[in-house]
């Protein structure tokens, strides 16, 4: 490892750059889907299933792409993050050529869901296995940089299309698939596979599913909460424009709403490692649900856009933490031959999340309107912050 780079501060900075783009994408792609795929004519319904058919089918490749990078015997997990990269980068690419084809633009749309949500979990390893090799990284100031690109994309993108038109959406997504191949590409990554001698092969090999579950009991009461917090998340983040138009919302106001909400996680995300010397991460980790439930909660009581903007201090302990929290207290609990599995799972609990909320947010819209389902919203987050408060274990390890 001589050769890699081992300045704190310059690989924090090269990992930033993949939250970046990364996250620029989750801006584009997630944020704007409503607004792009209503012009295209979808129905809310309709929008609801292409996210979920997504979801699904990115929630059956995680785990196994997870298992393949958790074996010696694979590439490292930069090579196989390029690879998967690569197939969004050419979804991006025919979306951008497409046309007025309904069913292309679904196909090559939720194509780029889908794989923003595989690569999720690559993303995060990328910074905990550097973590984990003894390399200085700040992986709160590198997702806090993630924040910042979620907010600078949703501002100017919504004036954007307030002012050109939906049409504007793709090609954003191809500029930010294709940062991120170069910000992964540049990333000084080294594979160090997990030392395993005969006597403890047995104890060391990767967990098989059945056996993970067994083996991390708390973990999957954790992650059924994840799913519960993440659902109400899905009502606010993927149907924001249908949440703000009563209260006299634009797209222009959506753009500003997202962009505040990303401002305010940058405190939370850069200060996390001063946060670890104060509390545990299971700490942030539980008290995080708390704040899901009281943005959700807000978001339907508020009645103009002045509170709505308001509301979006709640991602400070939200979002914000839980992001940052979540993939610490993975690697703090998980065996290391179980690292990359777990947090392949926790990122499935959003896409589960994602899959549940776009199913039900988009029904529910579409036959009880906008309150009804920011209320099964508000009982789903609470019971999931139940869940984390009481299921969230003391870490193996400390941070």
């Amino acid at each position: 490892m001589s050769h890699v780079s081992s300045n704190g501060r310059d690989l924090t900075v090269r990992y930033a750059f993949i939250q970046f783009a990364f996250w620029m994408n989750f801006a584009s792609i997630v944020g704007f889907a409503s607004i792009y795929l209503l012009n295209a004519g979808f129905s809310n319904t309709q929008i609801g299933i292409m996210s979920a058919a997504a979801g699904i089918f990115s929630a059956l490749l995680q785990p196994v792409i997870a298992s393949y990078a958790d074996k010696a015997s694979s590439p490292s997990l930069k090579k196989i993050t390029l690879f998967v990269s690569a197939i969004p980068l050419a979804f991006s690419v025919l979306l951008n050529i497409s046309g007025r084809s309904r069913i292309f633009t679904g196909l090559f749309y939720g194509g780029c869901i889908a794989f923003l949500q595989v690569l999720t979990p690559m993303i995060n390893s990328l910074g905990m296995e550097s973590l984990n090799q003894g390399r200085k990284l700040n992986f709160g100031i590198s997702r806090g940089m993630g924040s910042l690109a979620y907010a600078v994309a949703a501002y100017f993108l919504g004036i954007l299309v307030d002012k050109k038109g939906p049409a504007t959406v793709p090609p954003v997504i191809l500029l930010g698939f294709g940062l991120l191949i170069v910000f992964v590409l540049i990333f000084p990554f080294q594979k160090v596979p997990h030392k395993v001698t005969d006597s403890s092969a047995k104890d060391t090999a990767p967990s098989g599913i059945l056996t993970f579950f067994i083996k991390y009991k708390r973990f999957t009461v954790v992650l059924i909460g994840c799913v519960l917090l993440y659902i109400s998340h899905v009502f606010i983040n993927n149907f924001t424009f249908q949440i703000i138009e009563p209260k006299g919302g634009t797209s222009s106001s959506m753009g500003v709403a997202m962009a505040l909400g990303s401002v305010l996680e940058l405190p939370t995300m850069f200060l996390f490692g001063y946060m670890l010397k104060k509390a545990r991460c299971d700490f942030w980790f539980r008290i995080s649900g708390i704040f899901f439930t009281l943005k959700i909660l807000f978001s339907l009581l508020v009645t103009n856009m002045t509170a709505f903007y308001a509301v979006q201090l709640f991602q400070v302990g939200g979002w914000a933490l839980i992001a940052v929290s979540s993939v610490y207290y993975v690697n703090s609990i998980m065996e290391p031959e179980d690292a990359i599995k777990g947090q392949a799972y926790i990122t499935m609990t959003y896409t589960l999340g994602s899959v549940l909320g776009a199913l039900l947010g988009g029904t529910l819209l579409d036959h009880v309107g906008v309150d009804a389902m920011l209320i099964y919203g508000t009982i789903a987050a609470f019971i999931g912050a139940v869940l984390l408060l009481l299921a969230s274990e003391k870490p193996r390890q400390t941070e």
